[in-house]
């Protein structure tokens, strides 16, 4: 009998350890998302462009062709696309390039833009100075925007065995429809692609 009390504490220990482990998966799982964003950002992993404040590259004579992307999700009455759908630019040269996106829809909407980069290693190379993703936008019936991003691809993708031989990157964007800052639905399969 005098073991009871014992048996018991250990049993009432390892209840709170299952109930700790428990609370700490459900808080990993909710700060997933926002650790895996950060982390992709940081890295340029899964084709997801890197945010720089200046370039202080040096630029090369090789060039590579960048192609633009513009996507509208379901939901979201608006048309989006770039100025040109390619160019060509010189590594470590700082560019700029314009979209235009426009409601043509019968009443105000709001939407948000994601981005991303393919090949996804391009990600890692591919350096935003400046870019309308992430930020809200509202659009009267019939009104345009035109917003533009500033970028370079770094000239140590010329270094990277993985895609020193590549000859093109695509930058592609989405407009989902936008509540609260946030995109309403994930990009799928199912967004579909602009009429240029």
């Amino acid at each position: 009998m005098a073991e009871a009390p014992h048996i018991q504490r250990r049993l009432h220990r390892t209840a709170l350890a299952c109930a700790g482990i428990a609370v700490g998966m459900v808080g990993l799982a909710y700060a997933s998302v926002p650790l895996y964003d950060l982390f992709c950002k940081v890295t340029g992993f899964d084709g997801t462009p890197i945010a720089r404040d200046s370039n202080n590259s040096d630029v090369l004579d090789r060039t590579i062709s960048v192609r633009f992307d513009a996507n509208v999700a379901p939901g979201l009455n608006w048309r989006f696309s770039p100025e040109k759908p390619e160019i060509s630019v010189k590594l470590g040269e700082t560019t700029t390039v314009y979209y235009k996106v426009t409601n043509t829809g019968d009443k105000p909407a709001t939407g948000i833009a994601t981005y991303n980069v393919q090949p996804d290693l391009a990600g890692t190379y591919f350096s935003k100075l400046e870019c309308f993703c992430f930020t809200e936008q509202t659009l009267q019936p019939g009104e345009s925007l035109e917003s533009a991003v500033v970028f370079y691809v770094d000239p140590r993708l010329a270094q990277d065995s993985d895609v020193k031989d590549l000859a093109s990157i695509t930058l592609s964007y989405t407009y989902f429809p936008s509540k609260a800052g946030k995109p309403v639905a994930e990009a799928t399969s199912s967004t579909q692609p602009t009429v240029q």
